[in-house]
């Protein structure tokens, strides 16, 4: 084990170098963590997607161990797929698989960033949402010691291979099978708990766990779009906070253990017209705050990429009633909008552009997000108090 260490000891310095001249890691604590574990120890096997010579995209197997450049690999600041959901996986050759990713490590910024937000102190018990492939959970070892870290996963055979890896790298922390929207199963509270998942809503059974004063993160899925939330729990199942300054996605939380359920979409509505906008797909694309926003006015709809008969690629913003708008990402037409349904659809779109722009193009962390004790929520821009209700579940 040492030799292996010592081989890979200069990537792990350079990864925690890196996360640090980023402002990614602020602390010396997290910045021994980040140098102290082995992330290949927890990603020995991940997929990358590319294109094979059939024009297929694929998701190509790597391993760390077949060769430096693939060592080295692990060590990037990226983010690694670790599993295909098996519903949607076929293998097309060898080493190559289609199909929809359900597990990864994480981007190691993204992770470093939410562990500083999460401000841990010695002696605070921690709980993990997710556990994956380990190497989180690793990292809160390190900077916690295993005895006040815990965590849980949907997956069995995520957290037995997990349960593994953190063995030799040299820590035992608590470990449960379990949907982890239901929080840990020993009921226990903590000081600390962080998703890597996101939800639609702050589960009670998360609220239910924290210690008075807890500090929660997860990733809040609100259709079009979502973010990183940093919440103190306020008592009586409420949490109160504000989106962080972190932009990350993390897969949706899993109540199986291999795959995701397929949503029931409905019938679209016919193309009703074409009309000239003031907000672009490329306005959409490029501004992830004003995407949030929308997400705010328009609560359970969907953004989807569109590709039409003739290959035109365009943006499709498609409400649970049928009714969706599509304005293409360049071209001629880019500053017109077709639309089927609700003629209302895109006029919120633009309203919500024009608040957005009047506001200064405020970022995320400048909206705030409350969790209340009936399971509802809301947000408001921090500022000036504008606030939008979010249904309950949202």
């Amino acid at each position: 084990m040492t030799d292996a260490l010592d081989r890979v000891r200069p990537y792990m310095t350079a990864l925690a170098d890196e996360l640090t001249k980023a402002g990614a890691i602020r602390t010396r604590p997290w910045a021994e963590a980040f140098a102290a574990v082995p992330r290949h120890l927890f990603v020995p096997r991940w997929f990358e997607q590319e294109t094979n010579d059939k024009g297929i995209a694929v998701w190509r197997e790597r391993r760390a161990t077949d060769t430096d450049d693939d060592l080295a690999a692990a060590y990037r600041d990226q983010t690694l797929v670790t599993a295909l959901d098996p519903a949607t996986a076929e293998q097309v050759d060898d080493t190559a698989w289609t199909g929809v990713p359900t597990s990864s490590s994480t981007l190691p910024r993204l992770m470093a960033d939410m562990l500083e937000d999460l401000t841990v102190e010695d002696g605070h018990s921690t709980l993990e949402i997710g556990t994956g492939t380990g190497y989180n959970a690793a990292l809160l070892c390190a900077r916690l010691g295993e005895q006040l870290v815990h965590t849980v996963d949907v997956d069995p055979l995520l957290v037995e291979a997990a349960r593994q890896r953190l063995a030799d790298a040299g820590h035992m922390p608590q470990l449960a099978v379990g949907d982890g929207t239901h929080g840990y199963p020993t009921d226990e509270p903590f000081d600390r708990i962080i998703a890597t998942c996101s939800v639609p809503s702050i589960p009670d059974a998360w609220l239910a766990q924290c210690k008075p004063g807890a500090l929660l993160i997860t990733d809040v899925d609100l259709g079009i779009e979502g973010g990183l939330v940093r919440l103190t729990a306020a008592g009586q199942a409420r949490a109160v906070g504000h989106f962080t300054s972190t932009t990350g996605r993390f897969m949706a939380a899993r109540t199986d253990a291999t795959t995701y359920d397929t949503p029931q979409q409905p019938e679209r509505a016919p193309a009703t017209a074409t009309r000239p906008t003031t907000v672009t797909a490329a306005d959409i694309r490029a501004n992830y705050p004003f995407r949030l926003l929308l997400a705010f006015h328009l609560p359970g709809a969907q953004l989807v990429y569109h590709v039409d008969d003739a290959g035109t690629m365009a943006l499709q913003l498609q409400h649970a009633d049928g009714s969706w708008a599509r304005a293409p990402l360049g071209g001629d037409n880019s500053a017109a909008v077709t639309y089927g349904g609700d003629s209302d659809l895109w006029q919120q779109v633009e309203a919500a552009w024009r608040w957005w722009n009047d506001a200064g193009q405020p970022p995320q962390d400048r909206f705030g997000y409350a969790r209340e004790a009936d399971g509802s929520a809301y947000v408001w821009h921090i500022p000036d108090g504008t606030r939008w209700d979010l249904p309950a579940g949202t």
